[in-house]
């Protein structure tokens, strides 16, 4: 029998899971850990942790522990650098308003790290990405692009500019974002994370059982993204996407194929995507940009045509 008390689980892959502990409170509770992205060994700990704290974001929540998980070759790495990743994490936990209470290592062959993140939201105000409305408005906070130029990074492609901004973009916290669209009527919420923002916007689509059209043009794209797209440099990732998508996606005749394969390019700690009374929309765009959150746009919507699946204009 089904726990009546698992209000959020497995079925429409949400970011983390919710479970009701009483009429007041729930917990939020999701995972995630990953290897090195970028080559400053604190900006990947304050990378990874802001990755896993935005799963309790995507669903209204409000972080509150942390255990951190640690794969490090002991023998083969200096231990100043799994003291820089620790740090790095530690400073975006900090950030949350959480508290870091223990945690897990292992002796690994290559350098790993990532976090359990529990938090807390009102059983009734728990977003997920299931409830999207026929008429709702689509608005992404932040740039998509990040799995291009991280691996531009490890190809050694990647400007210094580039570097630098893809690294503030991944660190970046939802906190602000969320915080800011609590404020406003929000149907659904996911994060932009390994499946692209076309992935996601499909667990919303099949989730909701609804239609979801994207306006490629709107859609916010980090600087060099495309040029390097072009030159064929994407993550494994991205055309796991792409050939995932192919058969539930529709494209436009003039989206060429680069941009198609931006949209569904693997994100590392992206942006919300929400989904909104149309009439919501643009204040909470605007209410966002004032509080620093200033690449959120409108970029698509929700349609009540061709359920779970997306048209891309």
């Amino acid at each position: 029998m089904p726990n009546p008390d698992v209000i959020v689980g497995l079925d429409t892959s949400d970011d983390a899971g919710v479970y009701r502990l009483n009429e007041e409170t729930a917990l939020v509770q999701t995972v995630d850990y990953f290897t090195p992205i970028v080559d400053d060994p604190y900006m990947f700990g304050a990378i990874a942790a802001a990755n896993a704290l935005s799963d309790v974001y995507a669903m209204g929540g409000k972080p509150l522990t942390v255990l951190n998980i640690v794969g490090f070759p002991v023998s083969k790495l200096d231990k100043k650098i799994l003291a820089e990743i620790l740090r790095g994490g530690a400073d975006k936990v900090k950030e949350a308003g959480a508290v870091i209470i223990g945690g897990h290592s292992i002796d690994d062959r290559d350098p790993k790290f990532g976090m359990a993140v529990t938090g807390i939201v009102h059983p009734d105000k728990v977003w997920t990405n299931a409830g999207a409305c026929p008429g709702d408005k689509l608005i992404l906070t932040k740039p998509i692009g990040v799995g291009i130029l991280t691996t531009a990074i490890k190809r050694g492609k990647a400007s210094q500019d580039a570097i630098e901004r893809v690294q503030q973009v991944m660190a970046s916290l939802n906190k602000t974002a969320s915080e800011v669209a609590h404020g406003f009527e929000i149907h659904a919420c996911t994060d932009i994370t390994g499946f692209g923002l076309l992935g996601h916007a499909m667990e919303m689509a099949r989730g909701s059982c609804a239609g979801i059209v994207i306006h490629a043009d709107r859609v916010p794209v980090l600087p060099e993204t495309r040029s390097l797209a072009e030159q064929g440099i994407m993550p494994g990732g991205t055309h796991r996407n792409f050939d995932w998508l192919k058969d539930d996606v529709d494209y436009a005749g003039h989206i060429d194929e680069t941009m198609r394969y931006i949209l569904c390019d693997a994100v590392t700690s992206g942006g919300l995507l929400l989904s909104v009374p149309a009439g919501d929309a643009e204040p909470l765009v605007q209410a966002l940009h004032g509080k620093g959150v200033t690449e959120a746009a409108i970029i698509g919507e929700v349609v009540s045509d061709h359920p779970k699946r997306i048209v891309v204009k």
